[in-house]
């Protein structure tokens, strides 16, 4: 029995220069992944082990195999220190190499505390593929949302052909009806901020359509950088209410934050 030679890595070149690591660039050119997004705050992530849950189930949908959260910390860890930060942006990737899959960490400067700025947006009729993982290769999530500021708003509304609104482009949006959030159903990611946001607050989750945004009385979007007050989707206006916006980020402050070290274990907070 003869069994056929490894493929010779491939050749890669970047600006006429080779990669370093071939192997390892053509599976992150390749898009073929997941991921996910955190702030880091004195060496802690709110929701780190729905992170890791996010990681772990998202790398079994796609590759079959775990991602350990024991893996994920150290290597959040070890770059975390390598780059001299203990609060950061932080990024985790997987992306798929031939039977298996690679993880790469990506660190920055950490996105500023406090609410964001007012957003108006432009409902499209888009969906992401797949849309219950935050996966790569976002083209058509990024052509919508360069649009919208091209159009003068400052980011997309994605819904269905039938006008139910799904989420941001990236971000989850929720409706205040004066009584509970309203969260819409249609296919979409469940962010980690909307997950440690929805139990400490008044909500709901339905269908929600574009007929039915005038009714509403105020909105905002919640992502990993940032919760920020929509004030417009089309010619729709909303207050900004400031007593809610209050009340939301108080409960966001009331997530703790999960160490990155090992040490407590990795359960999911909220």
């Amino acid at each position: 029995m003869t069994t056929s030679p490894a493929p010779a890595p491939a050749h890669i070149e970047i600006d006429g220069a080779p990669a370093a690591d071939p192997d390892s660039l053509a599976a992150v050119m390749s898009g073929y992944g997941h991921f996910t997004a955190m702030q880091v705050r004195d060496g802690r992530v709110k929701g780190l082990g729905l992170h890791l849950d996010r990681l772990d189930r998202s790398s079994r949908e796609l590759f079959g195999a775990p991602l350990p959260g024991e893996r994920v910390r150290e290597l959040l860890a070890r770059a975390l220190g390598r780059a001299g930060r203990r609060d950061a942006s932080a990024r985790v990737y997987a992306y798929e190499r031939g039977s298996g899959f690679l993880v790469a960490v990506a660190v920055r400067e950490a996105a500023p505390d406090g609410l964001g700025a007012p957003q108006r947006l432009t409902a499209v009729d888009y969906l992401r593929p797949a849309a219950h993982l935050k996966h790569l290769g976002g083209f058509g999530q990024t052509y919508h949302g360069d649009a919208a500021r091209r159009a003068g708003f400052d980011g997309a509304l994605l819904t269905t052909p039938a006008g139910e609104v799904a989420e941001g482009a990236v971000a989850n949006i929720a409706f205040w009806d004066g009584t509970s959030l309203v969260w819409p159903t249609a296919p979409h990611l469940t962010g980690i901020t909307m997950a440690l946001l929805a139990p400490r607050l008044p909500s709901v989750h339905r269908a929600v359509f574009l007929e039915e945004l005038p009714g509403f009385r105020a909105a905002f979007t919640a992502n990993s950088r940032t919760i920020a007050p929509v004030t417009a989707v089309d010619g729709v206006a909303y207050p900004v209410d400031g007593a809610l916006m209050a009340r939301v980020a108080g409960a966001y402050a009331e997530a703790p934050g999960e160490k990155i070290d090992s040490g407590d274990g990795g359960g999911s907070a909220g």
